[in-house]
């Protein structure tokens, strides 16, 4: 398994610094995701600052953007970091595609597939297989003058994944994409029942292997030696985990473990505004099935355990936190990044 970082939003100097610490401690990669602000110029100041690390969005909001300007953007990362760039697409919410971005929504699953092959095809045309031609339900790409198409470099094999939830989108993904950026609720069950039978179906349509999906999977770890250390992160990830849980449509990753009604109660307490009423639902028991809590020196096997086999990246969630808190909680996420790359 590759082990990365998921970077919060920063300045450019500020990203350029993690990267290079990052890089020393041994971390395999950098993981952006598109919040409040686009990810684009934060990840060429960590590649020029970190020339070995491997660099993904995970992921950038797809539908606002033409997939050519992504294609582009993704072309143009790829050449620059010697092909240590791979796209992670979502789809966002309703409401912020409609909304903040003034952008199309419906339908999200069949309009994202139709967007990653438009984005493939931009790829193919780019590094001169054929002219531009792309006639989907959703994106028509036609025209792509020699004088307007990127210069053609060594590394236009380019991954592309795309978050997944639901049944439709993992076999979506299983038949077009390259990875899954799995939700970060998520539980082993959930996995092993739900996201990886319905990757197969989709990869069984494209007449693949399964195992050809890698699976990108951000974890709560929780480490700390004593409960008073690893309070403040087991509580990081409550937090995080009620919020994403509040959303009606994640309702069964609680409804599958036995923890029916969670997700209604957790919404009620969003809609009063009692985010610490909504981190005080997820119990001892349900962060067992959504975090991963050990000692700093136990954190790597706890990791392996749970996730060989499944996952090809695990991405820590809540790390950067303690990471910048000071350089000897940046020593054990090192030391932790090289055990879980190095364990067979």
């Amino acid at each position: 398994m590759r082990f990365d970082l998921m970077v919060p939003p920063a300045t450019w100097a500020q990203t350029a610094r993690l990267a290079r610490d990052v890089e020393a401690a041994g971390f395999s990669g950098l993981v952006f995701t598109e919040t409040t602000q686009a990810p684009w110029m934060s990840l060429a100041a960590a590649a020029a600052a970190a020339p070995t690390l491997e660099l993904a969005t995970g992921i950038a909001v797809a539908f606002p953007r033409s997939p050519m300007v992504t294609a582009g953007m993704a072309w143009e990362l790829a050449d620059n970091t010697g092909g240590r760039f791979r796209l992670g697409l979502g789809s966002q919410v309703r409401a912020h595609v409609e909304r903040r971005y003034s952008a199309a929504f419906d339908p999200p699953g069949p309009r994202m597939r139709d967007y990653i092959r438009a984005v493939k095809a931009c790829w193919r045309a780019f590094r001169g297989e054929g002219p531009l031609d792309h006639d989907g339900p959703y994106y028509t790409l036609s025209l792509l003058p020699a004088a307007w198409a990127p210069r053609p470099h060594p590394y236009g094999d380019i991954k592309v994944d795309v978050s997944a939830v639901s049944p439709w989108m993992c076999a979506m993904a299983g038949e077009v994409a390259d990875g899954i950026h799995v939700h970060p609720l998520h539980s082993l069950p959930y996995i092993r029942n739900r996201l990886l039978p319905a990757v197969a179906e989709g990869a069984a349509r494209a007449g693949r292997p399964p195992q050809e999906v890698d699976l990108i999977i951000p974890v709560f770890a929780v480490p700390g030696d004593t409960p008073e250390e690893q309070a403040p992160p087991a509580q990081r990830a409550r937090a995080q985990i009620a919020f994403y849980g509040s959303t009606k449509n994640y309702a069964f990753q609680f409804d599958d473990l036995g923890f029916e009604g969670t997700s209604a109660r957790l919404n009620e307490r969003l809609k009063a505004g009692d985010t610490a009423g909504m981190a005080a639902i997820i119990t001892d028991d349900m962060l067992g099935y959504y975090a991963v809590t050990a000692r700093w020196d136990d954190m790597a096997d706890a990791l392996v355990a749970r996730y060989r086999g499944v996952a090809a990246r695990l991405v820590m969630y809540v790390a950067p936190e303690s990471i910048t808190a000071g350089p000897r909680a940046l020593a054990r996420w090192g030391e932790i990044a090289r055990a879980v790359t190095a364990a067979r």
